[in-house]
């Protein structure tokens, strides 16, 4: 088993509430067990130039409650190549680093599994909003940005009822409709349009329309960025169209990624971050740390990435051909049981929403 003497911590791709927590719980377990912390900022960016600082017990204090990141993030083409991937090793031996808690999205444990490959030991820990991490039940930061959208749709909803307006809300979630999803059932939403799923424009008009003349004054349909940019904006025009009523566009963009995280991430955030250092520690890598049915568990990052690609239908044979059949099995289980939970609220949102 490797000896390890100093570990590094990085955050990378977009930034979520929550974050901080993750690299608290890092620095002082770690600590705790005698080993050294460096910060490696802005992600695999700082990884490849050298913008690395040692953290303390009193480096991490009051970040707990903070969003974003304090070691702040970036995306890095560079990483992706072979001459980047050997600047960022050699940042290592430098600087001593044995192995690294990468915390991200799935671009982030790409990048941890091939470090891995590479001679550095990594352990990835999921932080992003979108909650799109097949491997997970949650990510970091999704509790959080649902809490921000729903508190933002509410303000909405106010004016909406006092000008009897309808409001087309788009919100973040990338290529998942998970937020737009529970926030939609959550905010009493008329309707909830994500990728996952097909819709009718004209269901959604004539809904609005049903409403109306059964009294309702206000109308919130909520809009997965997954749908692409343009269907929001073209779905506000076709419902004024067709059924009169005054309909706003709002893109709540960035705004959701903000915000301090709540109790939910705090405490996920740090169990998750305790977890990864004592699995790193035991000479276990290349994995990524998730929660499953209230569990935290650790997952091979390559079957959670291939996870990812099955259950989104992006995966290849050829992608799946170092998993026996057993394995293949259980991931397309997985995947299906994951889409079971997702198809079981849309069909509460359609049943709900009147």
């Amino acid at each position: 088993m490797k000896e390890f003497k100093k570990i590094g911590v990085l955050t990378s791709g977009g930034d979520a509430p929550g974050m901080n927590a993750a690299i608290r719980a890092v620095v002082r377990t770690a600590i705790s067990n005698g080993v050294e912390v460096v910060g490696i900022y802005r992600g695999y960016s700082g990884l490849i130039s050298g913008d690395i600082k040692p953290l303390g017990l009193r480096d991490v204090s009051n970040i707990i409650n903070k969003g974003g990141t304090m070691l702040y993030s970036d995306r890095c083409p560079e990483f992706k190549t072979e001459k980047g991937m050997q600047k960022a090793v050699q940042t290592c031996r430098e600087f001593g680093i044995d192995g690294i808690v990468a915390i991200g999205g799935d671009g982030t444990f790409r990048g941890a599994t091939d470090l891995t490959a590479h001679g550095i030991p990594c352990v990835g820990i999921p932080g992003t909003i979108d909650n799109d991490i097949s491997s997970t039940d949650s990510t970091i930061g999704y509790d959080t940005a649902m809490n921000t959208v729903i508190e933002l749709v509410d303000k909405l909803r106010d004016t909406c009822e006092s000008h009897a307006r309808c409001n087309v809300v788009e919100v973040m979630g990338r290529g998942a409709g998970d937020i737009a999803l529970s926030t939609g059932i959550a905010s009493g939403a008329t309707a909830v349009v994500i990728p996952e799923f097909e819709v009718d424009d004209q269901e959604i008009c004539n809904k609005i329309s049903t409403s109306r003349r059964c009294g309702k004054r206000n109308f919130i349909v909520l809009v997965s960025e997954g749908v692409g940019s343009e269907y929001a904006p073209a779905l506000t025009e076709k419902i004024m169209r067709q059924t009169g009523v005054d309909t706003k566009f709002a893109r709540l963009a960035h705004v959701v990624r903000g915000g301090n995280p709540n109790l939910r991430d705090r405490v996920m955030a740090s169990e998750m971050g305790v977890f990864a250092v004592k699995e790193l520690l035991e000479g276990n890598s290349n994995i990524v740390i998730c929660i499953r049915n209230g569990d935290i568990v650790a997952t091979d990052i390559n079957y959670a990435l291939n996870l990812d690609k099955l259950y989104k239908g992006k995966v290849t044979k050829e992608q799946l051909v170092g998993f026996d059949e057993v394995t293949v099995e259980k991931m397309c289980a997985e995947a299906a049981e994951r889409r079971k939970r997702l198809e079981r609220l849309y069909n509460a949102a359609k049943t709900i929403s009147l």
